[in-house]
């Protein structure tokens, strides 16, 4: 059989912990086709980020086309979209889609990502016609403290760990590909949730960079069993 499809819109992150690296990476571990799209490519690491390069409306367009209409992605995941006129794209071209959305506006570091234009068409197009957000305290804040089941507000979990770089992205990644198989939104979010507490616990003993380090993005054993 087939593995189902999912397509990550988001950024690039050069540290490898978050953005379309932690996206593909766990859509692997858990089982699904991976496609991108990717809307900024960042110098980002450990210790934060750097610097942001938004690619060209008519490129993330032209990828996004591209994967739709040849792969047909069950679930589209978006992560950082960089500019209003991209979350309006994404708003326009996936309505019909299973729509997770990881509103990234704003870094663990407490470094802005977005505009108050990009945060405004999220709150205008974007999040009317997701079918779940998970911002984090910051962006739930910066959101307007958006209400409904569809709304999952990631924190920090009970893992005692400095090694989270990553944790929003990986979360989302996870709830998505549960989707993908499937599942219903309350077991897909329990799953994603019981996954990243295993990653980083995994990765909680790490000393990769000199700031907060990756969450744990390798895997001993296949764990697409899990996904069932």
């Amino acid at each position: 059989m087939n593995p189902p499809v999912v397509v990550t819109v988001a950024g690039t992150d050069s540290g490898g912990a978050a953005g379309i690296a932690a996206d593909l990476t766990t859509f692997a571990a858990l089982g699904v086709h991976g496609a991108c799209v990717v809307t900024a490519v960042t110098a980002q690491d450990t210790t934060g980020v750097h610097a942001i390069h938004p690619v060209p409306y008519d490129v993330v367009a032209a990828q996004l086309d591209a994967v739709l209409d040849d792969l047909d992605p069950v679930v589209v995941k978006t992560g950082m979209l960089a500019t209003p006129e991209v979350v309006r794209l994404v708003a326009r071209r996936c309505a019909d889609r299973v729509l997770v959305v990881d509103p990234v506006l704003v870094a663990t570091s407490g470094a802005t990502l977005a505009s108050a234009e990009v945060v405004a068409a999220y709150r205008e197009h974007l999040l009317p016609v997701a079918t779940v957000a998970t911002p984090n305290e910051s962006e739930f804040e910066a959101l307007g403290r958006p209400d409904g089941p569809g709304v999952i507000v990631t924190r920090g979990g009970p893992i005692a760990t400095t090694n989270d770089h990553g944790t929003g992205c990986t979360h989302s990644s996870a709830l998505a590909a549960q989707l993908a198989h499937g599942a219903d939104l309350p077991t897909a979010a329990a799953r994603a949730a019981a996954y990243v507490a295993r990653q980083l616990t995994l990765g909680r003993d790490w000393t990769l960079g000199r700031g907060r380090g990756p969450v744990a993005h390798v895997h001993a054993t296949p764990t697409q069993g899990e996904t069932a």
